[in-house]
């Protein structure tokens, strides 16, 4: 459902902030201690030059709640995976941040900035729109991309410098294979946008090939009345139908479903978003099968524990997307310590095939075609007081979510 902050080096007015050499900024544009590129090169006649990253994600924009918590985890796993140093072998990772609002060309024109400032390692977006727009440019000009939290499937084996830190929305479905049985329908009710469309495939693809008969309604993403869709909903008479949405109108999405008895009339399954949608679900959480990338109680792990515990220190709390930017930590000081910063190729050799422990558990990067190979989860939410919470359901194994290879 997911966030880049690559900052455009001499624009000025452009709600850009620029990263000075050392100093990593945080969302508002002012220096962040203790996050990467911090350290000084203070006592050393001659300091290793810098590794420049641009990260590029949504600081603004309707998915700027999913860059907020993509930046937050990225500043958690730089201090897990560098020690608390910002620096890879002596050398000092130096990122800029620029705001893609959401917007491919935004994104595309950060990148391009970057990559001409001498950046070869590019990350972020939550938009799976702008993320195959990035995964062009990784291509046509032979830098390494990590895309964030964004779901798109088209980024599966795209060209040999795009990777992901996130999931994709086959493994979303995956998730969801258990719900179902040859022969029954399935609706996909989606935004129709590249996240939604993507949805749409996977679907056909997972369930489609367990013998579901999958159809589709697609709704604009500038859609803010819901009854006339939840009247098709309820009319289509599907065995289960599945949602997938993202953003502020998921609240009068849910209860215009709600309010047409779309949640009583059939199975819905859908993934559980970030903590900020829990109680917009409100009764209805009994009649809804959740299907979940991340949230803080549904994996048990030592990196997990850290992760958490460092945004509990700095006010922050863990949520749906903090391990995307955590692992795209991860992965960039694997890319740096092991590939060396500036050899690309020698950096996705480092990359693929790559098993490590993240917040989720162990994790491995299929060198085919660098699907990130994770566990997924189902979930429940259960009244916590006048609020709701996930519990766990089941954790569905990484090898049961995992797509099918592309060569």
């Amino acid at each position: 459902m997911l966030n880049r902050r690559s900052m455009l080096a001499g624009v000025a007015g452009a709600g850009l902030t620029i990263a000075s050499a050392g100093c990593a900024p945080d969302p508002a544009g002012t220096p962040a201690p203790g996050t990467a590129g911090s350290g000084s090169a203070a006592g050393s006649a001659a300091p290793k030059a810098p590794v420049k990253v641009g990260i590029i994600y949504s600081k603004t924009g309707a998915l700027a709640a999913y860059g907020e918590t993509y930046y937050n985890g990225l500043q958690a796993g730089l201090d897990y995976a560098t020690k608390g140093t910002g620096k890879v072998g002596g050398r000092e990772i130096q990122i800029t941040y620029t705001d893609d609002a959401g917007d491919a060309d935004k994104a595309v024109a950060a990148a391009k900035e970057q990559i001409g400032g001498g950046t070869k390692i590019i990350g972020g977006t939550v938009v799976s729109g702008v993320a195959l727009k990035l995964a062009e440019q990784a291509a046509q000009n032979k830098v390494l991309y990590i895309s964030g939290p964004a779901a798109t499937d088209a980024l599966q084996g795209i060209n040999k410098y795009t990777f992901r830190s996130g999931r994709q929305s086959l493994q979303d479905v995956a998730a969801a294979s258990s719900y179902i049985s040859s022969g029954q329908k399935v609706l996909v009710f989606a935004q129709n946008n590249a996240f939604g469309q993507g949805n749409v495939a996977a679907v056909k693809a997972v369930l489609g090939a367990k013998g579901a008969v999958v159809s589709e309604l697609l709704v604009p993403e500038t859609a803010t009345e819901f009854t006339p869709f939840a009247r098709q909903i309820v009319d289509a008479k599907a065995d289960m139908v599945f949602v997938a949405w993202a953003g502020a109108t998921s609240g009068a999405m849910w209860q215009g479903l709600q309010q047409q008895g779309v949640l009583t009339s059939t199975k819905v399954v859908t993934g559980l978003g970030d903590r900020s949608t829990f109680n917009a679900f409100g009764a209805a959480s009994g009649n809804i099968n959740f299907l979940n990338h991340y949230f803080p109680g549904a994996a048990k792990n030592d990196v997990n524990t850290a992760m958490i515990d460092y945004l509990t220190k700095k006010g922050q709390a863990a949520d749906l997307f903090s391990p995307d930017g955590f692992v795209a930590a991860q992965m960039i000081v694997r890319a740096i310590e092991t590939g060396g910063g500036d050899d690309v190729d020698s950096m996705v050799k480092a990359l693929e095939g790559w098993s490590f422990d993240a917040p989720k558990g162990k994790q491995t990067i299929r060198a085919t075609d660098h699907v990130m190979v994770q566990p997924m989860f189902q979930a429940k939410l259960v009244a916590d007081g006048s609020n709701w919470k996930p519990e766990l359901v089941k954790e569905i194994p990484s090898d049961q979510a995992s797509p099918a290879e592309k060569k």
